[in-house]
């Protein structure tokens, strides 16, 4: 398990990019889990988005979320740098 960990919704629209298989591929240390819901009713619908280690990221597209979910990934790994 990673020790930064990026939780998806399952109807996020995210999910349009393989962000699994993307992250954990560019990052070890990195653990992306897929969920039901993360109750943030209706986000999931209206934008991609997800959550690193606790913290909302979201964008307009699923392309932008994913720079953004990386840069905060960057940030936490930084942190244990």
């Amino acid at each position: 398990m990673g020790i930064v960990i990026v939780e998806v919704c399952d109807a996020s629209l995210i999910n349009t990019l393989n962000i699994e298989e993307v992250l954990e591929a560019e990052y070890p240390e990195v653990a992306v889990i897929k969920s039901d819901c993360l109750s943030f009713c209706g986000i999931c619908k209206l934008k991609p988005y997800a959550m690193v280690n606790n913290k909302r990221v979201f964008a307009k597209t699923p392309e932008e979320c994913l720079n953004k979910i990386k840069a905060k990934i960057d940030e936490e790994l930084a942190f244990y740098s």
